[in-house]
């Protein structure tokens, strides 16, 4: 068999003996289901989503086998079906083919090798589709993001290199210091735009081909790591960074996500600040208790509507275009903390500001 698990097989016949007599024949290979009508069909079909193979009599009282399949294929599309006549009627056997799509016939009377072989074969037949369907799937949503992809360099790579381009033109002709000055300053949020997007990108294909690892982790350290980088930020643009580590025990989990974590709710919490606001603030705060990593990243920026906090995790979507960014960050965080068994909760007010909270379960020590 494919599967250590029992093929699930139903079998539709109005002979009460044959529905006894198949069941008791193949209960031990597989999982039998039995139906002496169409209603009954139906309804474990219903209850059994998992059911690969259908074996239906052709003369049924209510409706032909190959009836049946025409009607059922559109509404259970995965099962494999398979015709069963006890009549030399080819007529009957071509209509199945070509109206219910069946996988094969089996002529009456059977034999056990005769349905063995069937419904081995068409469970292969089953999952090489079910297979074949998954990676469709994913060559679909793939496309999908290649799609977006290439859009979005247009307009996060290609946009701030022709900034750069024109500013350095420009510059070619001045002599004036303050207008220098003022296209270097034009070109330093042009490098920082890239910067942005690369390290983004670079942070996605890490997520998307790295394994999940586990260790121990200091959050007191990797708090000095960030308050080093966002002080900077935060002097510059007058923005408040307060941080708050409680941590009195071990916690154990992938480093690398949670960094990735940190770094991008923190950037977005720097970036969309109000810029009329005199007292901006960003606040981190960072709780290990009985196993569990609380973050929490508070700012009173521009906030979020409503209409957009469903979306904001999808890749490339931005939910403002005060603020120009690559549309990778919130995804990154949403991939990083599926990979860690992480959730988040996001509570924001338009002009008043946005709460990130993240909870991630910690891993015993050594555990993958």
């Amino acid at each position: 068999m494919i599967n250590s698990e029992k093929i699930k097989v139903l079998y539709i016949d109005d002979e009460p003996n044959n529905l006894v007599g198949f069941k008791a024949t193949f209960r031990f290979d597989y999982a039998i289901f039995i139906a002496s009508n169409i209603e009954q069909a139906y309804a474990h079909l219903k209850a059994n989503p998992e059911i690969r193979v259908i074996l239906c009599d052709q003369r049924m009282p209510d409706k032909t086998g190959s009836q049946f399949f025409e009607e059922m294929k559109d509404t259970y599309p995965l099962p494999i079906r398979m015709l069963i006549t006890g009549y030399a009627d080819i007529e009957s056997v071509i209509d199945a083919v070509n109206k219910g799509h069946i996988f094969r016939y089996i002529k009456k009377p059977w034999t056990d090798i005769d349905i063995k072989s069937a419904i081995e074969e068409g469970n292969l037949y089953y999952s090489t589709n079910s297979m074949l369907a998954v990676k469709n799937n994913e060559l679909q949503s793939a496309y999908e993001e290649l799609g977006k992809f290439t859009y979005i360099i247009t307009h996060d790579l290609r946009g701030p290199l022709v900034s750069v381009m024109g500013a350095i033109d420009l510059a070619k002709t001045m002599d004036s210091i303050p207008e220098l000055r003022e296209l270097i300053g034009m070109m330093d949020v042009a490098v920082k735009k890239l910067d942005e997007f690369i390290k983004n990108t670079h942070e996605y294909y890490s997520l998307k081909r790295g394994r999940v690892t586990t260790e121990e982790l200091d959050f007191n350290l990797i708090v000095a790591d960030l308050e080093a980088l966002f002080r900077i930020a935060g002097r510059m643009d007058n923005i408040n960074f307060k941080v708050k580590v409680e941590q009195n025990e071990p916690f154990y989990s992938d480093g690398i996500c949670i960094k990735i974590i940190l770094n991008n709710l923190l950037s977005n919490a720097f970036k969309y600040q109000r810029n009329a606001e005199n007292d901006k603030f960003v606040d981190l705060s960072i709780i290990v208790r009985d196993n569990q990593l609380i973050i929490i990243v508070k700012d009173n920026g521009i906030g979020i509507h409503e209409d957009h906090i469903d979306n904001i995790f999808m890749m490339f979507y931005r939910a403002t275009s005060e603020e120009t960014g690559s549309g990778f960050g919130l995804y990154n965080v949403k991939d990083a903390l599926s990979k860690i068994n992480g959730t988040i909760e996001v509570k924001s007010i338009v002009n008043q500001g946005t709460t990130f909270k993240v909870i991630i379960p910690g891993k015993a020590n050594g555990t993958k």
